[in-house]
């Protein structure tokens, strides 16, 4: 991994809302419009999040056909491994929604 590479990724998970949707994919993969819906964002801000995520390899995406014959794009998140990892995101998404939690270490308990 170069450094440009490192810096696009740290930018990438650099923003609230883009940790939320990491941690709402860690459960799997959706289509934006239900991704939407769970973060509570417009499509059109949550396309510019994932476009940033996706450039910097952190999640993938996949244009599918429903049976009705409607597009439906899916993202889901791509293997990777940081000093922030998956863990450190969910957990830090958790307690921004659960309020203070004691920390040791610099870790989350």
């Amino acid at each position: 991994m170069t450094s440009d590479d490192l810096l696009a990724v740290l930018a990438a998970v650099g923003h609230r809302q883009r940790l939320r949707a990491i941690a709402e994919l860690a459960g799997g993969r959706l289509y934006v419009s239900e991704l939407a819906r769970r973060l509570e964002m417009s499509r059109p801000l949550l396309y510019m999040h994932l476009e940033r995520l996706e450039k910097a390899e952190l999640v993938v995406s996949n244009l599918e056909l429903s049976p009705d014959g409607k597009a439906l794009k899916y993202f889901e998140l791509a293997p990777f491994d940081l000093h922030v990892n998956l863990a450190t995101i969910v957990g830090a998404v958790a307690q921004d929604t659960e309020g203070p939690v004691n920390m040791k270490k610099g870790t989350a308990a």
